[in-house]
């Protein structure tokens, strides 16, 4: 194990409670903390920085209607982005338990996304019209998978590498320094001294180069070996959904989880009541008001999650609700269109949207196992991953008769989350 810098101690001291805590580590990992937390912190801020330039609700939106790919393949992008990354968890899961070190799992996952960012940057300088848009579908996908594989490795060598109660400061802190790279991608778009197709499509090789660095990054963590536990086969990974009858808090956190998806899926629904389409103007503007939610709420919500977890889903689930409402509100009195309505809406439906990531990561890494953290992790995404299809599904079968129905359905829901969020168990203690 290596030695840490002045830097890495004092960085570790200001930004947790309680750093002289072993934070239910081993020894090993306990001295070699404040470097892990500095290297998690830049390998996490690099990785939101690239979601941020390759934001499938706005930047991809925006691209794909720019090359003329067509609704039918543009309303593809958010369900093949949210549910490719969740739906594989359960059965990579088995293989990331197999590692001795599941930090490369990770590396190699980030390095993946970095490389299907720069072929959707290429895609979108060579192709046009339909096909542009089913090759960028595809690198997005891929992007997807990739994606599943950092979110079903990370939990765990989060778990290992950094102690309770000082989890939710490291990833609340690297989503504030990612979202603070994306507000100078809004203030571009906005100032634009450059055409916006080529910001756009420079972010996205940008996003590329960044993941690709974060893998490196990430592949330098101190991680003590643990024992390889056996990979499981195709029946085994699907017998852990029995994790759901034998632990009923398991249970009743997925179902929470489930209804406050709506602060993912709402963004495309508040565009069509804003009358707005993919208008260039609004593109910067929007951009800008969902990396200003990032910056402003994602340290809050993760130092509050590291008090209690099953507030911070209570509170998104609220904030999500008050949110939509408004924007139903505004709706109905006409002023939906005016410049500026919508974005301010989107503002709070974003932070509510990163009060619900940093609760459920930081709830479920707190509720479960150290054995099983994987396992659990798997089960809640798979679930979560098929309602967000069928969620899709749904809204979009509900906007035929206008999208005022959907938002008020994804606010209804985000309500009763957070009433399921209140009957949860405190883990964070």
């Amino acid at each position: 194990m290596s030695h840490h810098s002045d830097f890495e101690d004092q960085l570790f001291e200001r930004l947790v409670d309680d750093p002289d805590s072993d934070g239910g580590l081993s020894d090993g990992q306990h001295q070699v903390e404040p470097r892990n937390f500095l290297r998690y912190i830049i390998s996490l801020a690099a990785s939101k920085l690239g979601d941020g330039l390759v934001d499938a609700k706005l930047v991809l939106s925006w691209l794909l209607t720019h090359l003329g790919a067509g609704a039918g393949v543009i309303g593809l992008l958010v369900p093949v982005r949210e549910a490719g990354s969740l739906l594989p968890q359960l059965f990579t899961a088995g293989a990331i338990g197999a590692l001795p070190r599941r930090k490369w799992a990770w590396a190699v996952g980030s390095v993946v996304q970095g490389l299907a960012a720069l072929a959707i940057a290429a895609i979108a300088l060579t192709m046009q019209g339909a096909a542009a848009g089913v090759a960028i579908i595809a690198a997005l996908a891929v992007l997807a998978l990739a994606r599943s594989v950092c979110s079903a490795s990370y939990k765990d060598v989060l778990g290992k590498t950094v102690g309770k109660s000082r989890r939710g400061a490291a990833t609340g802190f690297a989503s504030s320094v990612g979202a603070a790279g994306v507000i100078v991608f809004a203030g571009l778009l906005l100032w634009q001294p450059l055409d916006r197709a080529v910001l756009v499509i420079g972010a996205v090789a940008l996003a590329g180069v960044v993941w690709i660095a974060a893998g490196a990054v990430f592949a330098t963590l101190d991680e003590e070996a643990q024992p390889r536990e056996e990979v499981l086969s195709l029946s085994q990974s699907l017998g852990q959904l029995r994790l759901l009858r034998q632990d009923g808090q398991l249970a009743r956190f997925i179902i929470a989880r489930s209804l406050l998806v709506g602060s993912a899926l709402a963004p495309p629904y508040l565009l069509v009541l804003a009358a707005a389409g993919e208008g260039d103007q609004q593109l910067g503007l929007l951009v800008l008001a969902s990396a200003l939610a990032s910056l402003l709420s994602s340290w809050v919500w993760g130092r509050m999650s590291d008090r209690s977890a099953r507030r911070v889903l209570i509170w998104s689930g609220v904030a999500g609700a008050v949110a939509l409402v408004l924007a139903l509100v505004l709706a109905a009195m006409g002023l939906a269109q005016a410049t500026g309505a919508i974005a301010v809406v989107l503002f709070g439906l974003m932070i509510a949207y990163h009060g619900v990531r940093q609760g459920r990561t930081t709830y479920l890494v707190d509720m479960a196992p150290d054995d099983q953290r994987a396992a659990y992790t798997a089960v809640s995404n798979l679930v979560v991953g098929i309602v967000l299809l069928v969620a899709g599904a749904a809204s979009a079968g509900l906007a035929v008769l206008g999208a005022a129905w959907a938002v008020a359905a994804f606010a209804v829901a985000s309500a009763m989350g957070a009433w399921v969020a209140w009957g949860l168990d405190e883990v964070s203690e």
